[in-house]
């Protein structure tokens, strides 16, 4: 069936769902939702990287093939419970396989597909440790992703691994669907990004029903008329949660396009957010910086964004600038500014905490950053009063309903409204804990439901701003150093682009602590590097007091996570991994004193 309709030509409005009243979410179970969608005309498109169609399925088609492959599942002697692996490429299959488990009572796992990170050995290494984590019963790749997961899989004892191709031969058992239940798992969500291996978030039917209610009702306050785009993977919350399973829950279309032909064709978000017409979209802010980049002069004219109300952003620190270039940009498109959405959440809460106000596009709170850094309070500071210590963080609004926040600090006291701290959660949509790790969850979920976010930020008038992870402080005797802010001075130089460098400490002699600033660079003359190494060692030690190790690498080599994200902790592992730190502490001493003689 073809969703794209009359619209998808530009003939009439984006469609809504026929002879169907709109409901939010208001469902016990992933399954029950996809039930009523079903009696809609909605449904899901997918796009290759040129942008032609290649796939529909309507929702009614994925129910009724979602219960078939159920049954053939079923019919394997799968138990209710059992996890079902599948690397989520963005195709139908994923889809028809996801709510498969639901309908089955199994528990489907996504897998990244992703091999282009790290070659096949990484890859494959990846992959066969999420199978024996998760402790999968059978295990779903499409073609190009066969081979690795069937390698991945050897003698881990699983009933089947396999393409859609294999399952689909299968034999359709005459078997009942078991209710299920607001308590049981929905899905198991892994983290990306963990210096250990990634954890499985246990995110059961009630916590992502709820959730799904939060962020159709409040957060972005979908409606019968509005239509998805997404090129976000499927195998992250925001894309698995945000862009899958929201558009299912509130009953309007979706249309895809494969992250991977994103990354090299990010023009092709623009282009067809135009034909499709879609009102929502949401992306991390390297998604936003990436298309301000390949956008050439005078190309903006030719998009049609006037029907974007609702420009999400999330998932990473949000750099208002960033968003500034990206409206500037497409202006001509009519691309309103004010669409922008800051949000922030994380998979733990099966995706969103907090939306900043609907139409307002974004807004900063500047501050004081040294006395930020030496006293974690948040002093406001007008830009034109010494725009050297001003640091700026965008808002992410007000937490949900379902939600209790505080900010506490080391004791676990808990802050007032501009002194920052760890942030912790307690709602409906919380997990439940991590898969087969029960110290892990203990220390990050207390037992009356607290859960510990792992982030550091602080409250003004109930609006919650992020100001980065616990685990990527630096702490240099004594004095709280983000990273961001030195990432910030690199890549603000003409050398260097937004997304070129990464901030973090090593281990130094007697117990100290080094700051190191790894900088993606273009120029290849050796004068200019060295005056680039030169000019941010001052700036560093001028904006911020303390000294840096700064390291000139080429491009593409600055490590991301799974979902794209920049790893500061990968970053840090690599340089340990790949140099000799006695010796190089030596030679940087012997820099320090030729300077200073």
């Amino acid at each position: 069936m073809n969703l794209k309709g009359k619209s998808h030509l530009g003939a009439e409005s984006t469609p809504t769902v026929h002879n169907l009243p709109f409901r939010a979410a208001d469902f016990a179970t992933l399954a029950e939702a996809l039930d009523y969608a079903a009696q809609g005309d909605t449904g899901a498109n997918f796009y290759t990287g040129r942008g032609a169609l290649y796939a529909s399925l309507s929702y009614a088609e994925l129910r009724k093939q979602a219960r078939v492959l159920a049954r053939k599942l079923l019919g394997m002697g799968l138990e209710k419970g059992n996890r079902v692996a599948l690397v989520a490429e963005t195709n139908p299959d994923f889809l028809r396989f996801f709510f498969a488990c639901q309908y089955a009572g199994l528990v489907p796992v996504s897998l990244p597909a992703s091999v282009n990170l790290g070659g096949h050995s990484v890859y494959v290494t990846q992959l066969r440790g999420l199978l024996e984590s998760s402790r999968a019963s059978v295990a779903m790749a499409p073609d190009g992703y066969a081979s690795f997961l069937a390698e991945a899989g050897q003698g881990l004892g699983l009933k089947l691994i396999g393409d859609p191709s294999v399952f689909d031969a299968l034999a359709e058992a005459e078997v009942s669907f078991e209710p299920v239940t607001p308590e049981d798992i929905a899905y198991i969500q892994y983290t990306s990004g963990s210096t250990k291996f990634p954890r499985g978030v246990v995110i059961e039917q009630r916590a992502v029903m709820s959730n799904l209610a939060g962020i159709i009702r409040h957060g972005v306050k979908i409606g019968p008329g509005d239509r998805c785009f997404s090129w976000l993977p499927f195998y992250h919350d925001m894309g698995l949660v945000g862009l899958v399973l929201v558009p299912v829950a509130a009953q309007i279309s979706v249309d895809y396009l494969d992250t991977r032909e994103f990354a090299m064709r990010p023009r092709q978000w623009l282009n067809l957010m135009t034909e499709t017409k879609a009102t929502i979209s949401f992306s991390p802010p390297f998604g936003y910086e990436l298309c301000t980049r390949r956008l050439r002069p005078g190309e903006a004219s030719k998009y049609d964004l006037s029907h974007w109300r609702v420009a999400g952003v999330g998932a990473e620190m949000i750099r208002s600038e960033t968003l500034t270039r990206f409206a500037k940009a497409l202006k001509a498109s009519g691309f309103n500014e004010k669409a922008f959405l800051a949000c922030y959440g994380m998979a733990e809460c099966s995706l969103a905490i907090s939306f900043s106000p609907l139409f307002e596009g974004h807004s900063t709170d500047c501050v004081d950053g040294d006395h930020h850094s030496d006293h974690q309070e948040a002093l406001p500071i007008h830009l034109s009063e010494n725009p050297g210590r001003a640091r700026c963080f965008v808002e992410c609004g007000k937490p949900l309903p379902e939600y209790e926040v505080e900010i506490r600090d080391d004791d676990g006291d808990v802050l007032s409204d501009r002194r920052s701290g760890g942030i912790y959660v307690r709602g409906d949509s919380v997990m439940s804990g991590y898969f087969n790790a029960p110290e892990e969850t203990a220390a990050t979920l207390s037992d009356d439901g607290w859960l510990n976010t792992g982030d550091i930020g602080y409250r003004v008038d109930g609006s919650l701003i992020i100001t980065g992870r616990k685990k990527d402080l630096i702490i240099i005797n004594g004095r709280n150093i983000w990273p961001q802010d030195l990432e910030y001075l690199a890549e603000h130089q003409p050398e260097v682009r937004i997304g070129d460098a990464l901030a973090f400490s090593i281990p130094g002699a007697d117990d100290n602590e080094v700051c190191v600033l790894v900088v993606q660079c273009r120029e290849s003359d050796a004068n200019k590097r060295a005056s680039l190494i030169d000019r941010l060692n001052r700036l560093v030690h001028l904006e911020l007091g303390i000294d840096v190790f700064v390291e000139l690498v080429p491009l593409h080599t600055l490590p991301r996570t799974s979902s794209g994200k920049l790893s500061r902790s990968k970053a840090r592992q690599n340089f340990i991994e790949s140099h000799d730190l006695e010796r190089l502490f030596d030679e940087r001493e012997d820099e320090l004193e030729l300077k200073q003689g």
